[in-house]
């Protein structure tokens, strides 16, 4: 199978971002911890985190559909993911990691619905379920090699040394994916 070069750029920036992204994987309990959560806390983040991206999700969806701004909204969503890596340096109690949970949670889903139908419009149609396979298996590869990235960083240097870590390969994967507003 032959990739466009739109697919290409869609798929190595979104694994950028699924290695960035990944890094702090289970690690985020341990982290809720650290700033005074405890069970509940942990239990209310990571809930406000999928609630605001599940509605956000649905928002974004509505309001760029059939328009022709997808690679605009997919960058933003990018970068905002990447600002709000960073915020996880400033939290210091449970009520701070849920602000940056639920702007996580609308920076993915500002970026994941026009990503989705960039890959879908660019995807050969005669490999669609392996060019399907192909995104949703090097991001599991790749999440999985993350987790270890970022359990050694956190373990050996600090939290702070990871999301700056984390942060920088979000704006890497921003920069990579805004190639795609360069027309060939």
């Amino acid at each position: 199978m032959k990739l466009s070069r739109t697919t290409k750029i869609l798929l190595f920036g979104a694994n950028i971002w699924f290695f960035g992204e990944g890094m702090l994987g289970p690690l985020f309990a341990v982290f809720s911890q650290k700033v005074g959560g405890d069970i509940l806390d942990i239990t209310w983040a990571w809930a406000t985190y999928l609630m605001m991206t599940g509605i956000v999700y649905i928002i974004v969806g509505k309001l760029i559909n059939g328009k022709q701004i997808k690679e605009k909204v997919m960058v933003a969503g990018y970068a905002l993911n990447a600002l709000f890596t960073f915020g996880y340096l400033f939290v210091s109690n449970p009520l701070q990691l849920f602000f940056v949970q639920a702007g996580l949670g609308i920076a993915e889903a500002i970026g994941t619905p026009a990503w989705d139908a960039l890959y879908a419009k660019n995807v050969n149609e005669d490999h669609d379920t392996f060019a399907w396979g192909l995104a949703s298996g090097q991001s599991q590869i790749v999440t999985g090699f993350a987790i270890v990235c970022g359990g050694l960083i956190a373990h050996y240097y600090s939290f702070n040394a990871l999301f700056i870590t984390m942060g920088c390969i979000q704006i890497i994967a921003t920069i990579i994916q805004a190639r795609i507003l360069i027309k060939k």
